[in-house]
């Protein structure tokens, strides 16, 4: 799912955003009080939502009518695009209390670079010797998340805290890939095994510990954490059929949007709002808000 070329599938991947395989809806456990609200970019064929911070702001990513992918700021439901000068792919995938974006853009060499977007100004981010860097999730402190690619193409993740790029790899896996980060710095993500199979992770304390939902044929990770430690992530099921899930007090809850044939969760704020993106009969991609 997540292998690294440089391509508009595996930036979309990157984010935690999945191409959706079709499914059969799978029964919700979500209680009736919740509501769903459709997120798609005006004029977008495309639309994935990301990252959502205390406030309600959303970002993400949306495909225009030429098939370029930009990314998108949602407040008070006014949209906002997010290129950074000289892009030519952008996708934004969280957003802090104070309204910091982390991101990726492509430049016309073909090279892909994280981003921070902080008071209106755009920051370049690369590992030092890497022409392949992303920026995942990002904390109330400015700690940030994400990936690089060494001159031998392998992928590593890190920890961005006060300048310096912490490594950060399960032991004895084939790939760690780390995404969400709360403000006590708990760190989500997934990796995969020497066997090919792919389990969500949580990184807290200096310790990692293995996420996966019952039931599941594979979990492909988890993508969002809360200051509560609440985890929202995505699943396949034995059919091939893509969930969401949330983990809660140690609780699993299946999510799916109504009649979709796929869903996947990618972030979740402090009220418990979640987000994420499902895939309609047509196989048509939408962002998706799920509030109480």
């Amino acid at each position: 799912m997540k292998k690294l070329n440089i391509t508009l599938t595996v930036a979309l991947l990157l984010l935690g955003c999945f191409w959706l395989s079709p499914a059969v809806k799978a029964a919700s456990d979500l209680p009736q009080s919740t509501k769903f609200t459709e997120i798609d970019v005006p004029g977008s064929v495309f639309t994935v939502a990301n990252g959502i911070n205390p406030r309600g702001d959303i970002v993400g990513a949306y495909v225009d009518s030429n098939g370029r992918l930009h990314g998108f700021l949602l407040i008070k439901g006014k949209f906002t695009t997010i290129d950074p000068p000289g892009a030519n792919l952008t996708v934004a995938f969280h957003i802090n209390p104070e309204g910091a974006i982390t991101g990726l853009y492509r430049t016309s060499s073909g090279n892909i670079h994280g981003f921070l977007l902080s008071n209106g100004e755009f920051m370049t981010i690369q590992k030092p010797g890497t022409t392949f860097t992303v920026l995942d999730g990002i904390n109330p402190r400015g700690d940030m998340t994400g990936e690089y690619r060494d001159h031998n193409n392998d992928v590593h993740s890190f920890l961005l805290s006060k300048g310096v790029f912490i490594p950060v790899a399960k032991p004895g896996a084939a790939l760690t890939d780390v995404e969400g980060i709360n403000a006590r710095g708990d760190i989500v993500g997934f990796y995969i095994d020497s066997s090919g199979v792919f389990h969500g992770l949580l990184f807290s304390n200096g310790s990692f510990t293995t996420i996966d939902v019952p039931g599941a044929a594979q979990t492909f990770g988890c993508f969002g954490i809360n200051a509560r430690g609440d985890i929202v992530g995505s699943t396949i099921d034995s059919s091939g059929n893509d969930h969401g899930f949330l983990l809660s007090d140690g609780k699993f809850t299946t999510i799916d949007f109504p009649e979709a044939v796929a869903t996947d969760l990618n972030d979740i704020n402090p009220s418990g709002d979640i987000l994420g993106q499902y895939a309609d009969s047509s196989g048509n991609e939408h962002g998706f808000l799920l509030s109480k």
